[in-house]
């Protein structure tokens, strides 16, 4: 596989070296020569990559080499970009003061460059050498991972279906599709994550009775990452001509494509025929690959595995049918274990007392079938407790080291080696994130902004570049969306535990980024890029000190849980480039100065301010560059509701905290067109609370500690999408909110810390109001007791 750093190390110097800004510098000659010589090695790396030569060590020393001279690159240009900067920041007294000082540190960063290009040189000219050299970088048996996961993909033929756990469900309904009375040909896609069973349920259904006898002729083909179409063609023919006991023709591997192509379509045309095309990258494969199979009225099928959602959400035709992968449960989890590791047999498990390691070196696989048959073959050659334990306290070793757990290596390393060197970077970065730990989508992408892992495109903004980055890893099932919004969108996601442990290795192979557990450890990987040191971290909800003259920033797009100074404030104006702001212990004292700043920013897309205590007002009625604003918390008390609320076209989400409103505020917020989700959080003075029509597009609205408030109205034609309904901490309700039972697309109710009366009218004796809520899907309520807090069913 080639490695990460032939991209990281190259793909993203490449585009900072080309970037205007440095060009127009004083040490442009330099830069110049540094990305040309970069070009002529990357292109040997790849050429070299193309002809199988990765598995020698010169091409990985060539590899090695690179990084570092990329690596040192990078630290030069952002020594010399925070010189410009600097300076360019300074009065026209103060550049004239410092001017001497300047021009010697430029050219010291100078001198640096040539030093750069000097090895950049003699490295190249060492890979002109081998290259023209008769015996340069001889391969060494070629790409063998690759043909070790093709030959697993094809030996899943031969597995017997008593080595087969938690299928029957899905075989089921998977033959029903390939079983079914449409006769134009259908296209059924089993989509999952590298290692999740997709062939070996392709092939259990492909070889059954039920379907061999169903079609007149069958053929299993095994799509490599680089296939030639051509190639394909030939194994279907040889797969067709070897089930009908015919003999293949002599001829076949000096066809032409166009022969190719009429050779399957005369030998397919009257026939109902499956084909099953294992393990597709891309959607080009099948524009390439249906003008060979006859779209008859005879029953055909094509089933085709993926690790990839946009591959299997293609659109293939009428009928087509997706069926993804879910990983196994606990149970069929440690039955396919036990199967592997004891024969079955566990009373041999128990005698040995090494049940519970035995459940837990389970639970770190996730449910992934191929690490749990991996890891349970290595762990039947064990027999005592301490060879198991040992094993558990070193499973990320044993995975990246253990011949019986390569093959885990192996098919999901090819899933990384598919991506580009942006994705790369970015999905190496999130193993610096614990194990199980929910990545919140937004940050991540901050994150990865602030890294420059983020590629420029035109017309695009950074963020929804990054976005698009999260859905491909997620559609490629390298990364889990564990939590989701009202759109559909993740909202947190997580790192498989077996591939972050895979991942690791080859991030600190790479020197780009690696995890310590304490600082004594993180003194040995000073070369490392991003590095990691885990221990006790305590955290609140107060702000963050910054330096005064962090207005210099002025590329600057985020700043969040920054505490507000008069100084700061007053300078806030001068970062127009801020898309996301958030202040903590904001005084009333503070209001002209902010509101003349924030309206110089007309980019501004998130606010968050709060007070300094919840008697405190947020004086914020001058305000007036909120047209581009989608989510706003204002956390503070509000003399009125600012007239520039009507302006919030653009709001999707509403958070008021502490605000003091009245039914006139209710009146206001309620034309907003794009409100998706409101919350009110002690922001109420009134006992009655009145939706009287409105927010239309509504769809979560959340109603907390008011211990004034008694009664919820919502009126007809108020808020007709809304979804989720969360009343918490409103002890002084009685009864569900009034007109609740007109909110017929309610799919959620939860009830937190609310008064027994309020539960009672709906589930008690005297339920009173159970039918205004028979509708709603789910009802929980939360409560505390003496022994902690607990949730029911209301439903």
């Amino acid at each position: 596989m080639t490695s990460a750093a032939v991209d990281f190390g190259v793909g993203r110097i490449l585009s900072i070296l080309e970037s205007e800004a440095l060009l127009l510098t004083g040490i442009h000659g330099e830069v110049e020569k540094t990305r040309k010589g970069l070009m002529i090695m990357n292109s040997f790396l790849e050429d070299t990559t193309k002809h199988g030569g990765t598995t020698t060590q010169v091409f990985q020393t060539f590899v090695s080499n690179t990084r570092d001279l990329a690596n040192q690159i990078e630290d030069i240009i952002d020594e010399f970009t925070y010189l410009i900067n600097g300076y360019h920041s300074l009065s026209m007294l103060q550049r004239a003061f410092r001017l001497p000082m300047y021009i010697w540190t430029k050219r010291s960063i100078a001198s640096k460059l040539e030093t750069v290009n000097a090895t950049i040189q003699a490295l190249s000219d060492t890979m002109k050498r081998y290259s023209s050299s008769n015996t340069a970088l001889p391969v060494v048996g070629g790409d063998d991972r690759t043909k070790r996961v093709r030959n697993i993909g094809e030996s899943s033929l031969f597995i017997g279906d008593d080595s087969l756990v938690g299928i029957d469900a899905a075989k089921g309904k998977l033959i029903g599709w390939l079983l079914n009375s449409e006769l134009q040909r259908t296209v059924v896609s089993v989509v999952g994550m590298g290692g999740s069973g997709k062939t070996t349920l392709a092939a259990n259904i492909f070889k059954s009775q039920m379907v061999q006898t169903h079609f007149d002729s069958s053929a299993w083909v095994t799509i490599s990452q680089s296939y030639v179409i051509e190639d394909v063609f030939r194994s279907m023919i040889k797969e067709f001509y070897k089930e009908a006991e015919t003999q293949v023709p002599g001829e076949l591997y000096s066809m032409s494509y166009r022969e190719l192509v009429e050779k399957l379509v005369n030998h397919l045309h009257s026939k109902r025929y499956i084909v099953v095309l294992d393990d597709v990258w891309s959607t080009s494969l099948w524009t390439e690959i249906r003008v060979a199979l006859p779209d008859g009225i005879c029953g055909s099928r094509v089933m085709i595995t993926t690790r990839d959602e946009t591959v299997a959400s293609f659109s293939f035709g009428i009928g087509s049918q997706t069926h993804k992968i879910e990983p196994l449960n606990e149970e069929e989890a440690w039955k396919l274990f036990c199967n592997k590791a004891f024969s079955g047999n566990l009373e041999c498990c128990r005698t040995q007392n090494i049940e519970q390691i035995a459940r837990n070196l389970v639970e770190r696989c996730q449910g992934l079938p191929l690490a749990i048959v991996a890891l349970g073959s290595m762990m039947s050659t064990k027999k005592l407790k301490t060879e198991w334990k040992k094993v558990y306290d070193t499973l990320n070793w044993e995975l990246n080291n253990h011949p019986e757990l390569k093959v885990v290596q192996s098919i999901l390393l090819l899933s990384f080696k598919d991506l580009s060197y942006p994705l790369k970077h970015c999905f190496l970065y999130c193993c610096l994130f614990p194990e199980n730990y929910r990545i919140r989508r937004k940050r991540l992408v901050r994150m990865w902004m602030a890294q420059g892992f983020v590629e420029r495109i035109k017309g695009a903004k950074p963020e929804e570049v990054g976005d698009s980055y999260i859905m491909e890893l997620v559609y490629r099932n390298m990364l889990q969306a564990v939590l989701t919004n009202h759109l559909g969108r993740p909202k947190a996601l997580k790192m498989h535990d077996v591939i972050r442990e895979i991942a690791l290795p080859i991030s600190k192979a790479e020197m780009f980024c690696d995890v310590c557990d304490d600082e004594a450890e993180a003194i040995e990987n000073v070369k490392t890029r991003h590095l990691c040191i885990r221990g006790h971290m305590t955290s609140g909800r107060k702000g963050t000190g910054v330096p005064s003259d962090i207005w210099k920033l002025k590329n600057l797009q985020v700043m969040d849980c920054i505490n507000a100074k008069t100084e700061l404030i007053k300078k806030l104006g001068n970062m127009t480039q801020l898309t996301r702001i958030s202040l903590a212990k904001v005084r009333k004292d503070h209001g002209n100065d902010l509101c003349n700043s924030l309206n110089r920013i007309t980019g501004l897309r998130f606010l968050s301010l709060t007070s300094i205590d919840e008697e405190e007002t947020l004086k914020i009625d001058t305000l007036s560059s909120t047209t581009n604003i989608e989510k706003l918390f204002l956390a503070g008390k509000l003399e009125k509701l600012p007239s520039w609320f009507t302006t919030l076209h653009s709001l999707s989400y509403l958070g008021l905290r502490w605000s003091g409103l009245d039914e006139d505020a209710i009146r206001c917020i309620k034309g907003l067109p794009n409100l998706v989700w409101l919350s009110f959080y002690n922001a109420y003075r009134g006992n009655k609370l009145c939706f009287s029509g409105g927010f239309q597009n509504l769809k979560v609205l959340e109603v907390v500690q008011m211990p004034r408030l008694g009664e919820i109205i919502i009126c007809d034609g108020s808020m007709p999408d809304l979804q989720k309904l969360y009343v918490i901490a409103c002890r002084g309700m009685k009864s569900v909110p009034n007109g609740i039972e007109s909110l017929v697309k309610l799919q959620e109710l939860h009830l937190i810390h609310v008064s027994d009366q309020l539960v009672d009218s709906i589930c008690g004796e005297k339920s009173i109001d159970r039918s205004k809520v028979e509708h709603i899907p789910t009802i929980k309520h939360y409560f505390r007791t003496g022994n902690g807090s607990y949730y029911e069913s209301l439903s």
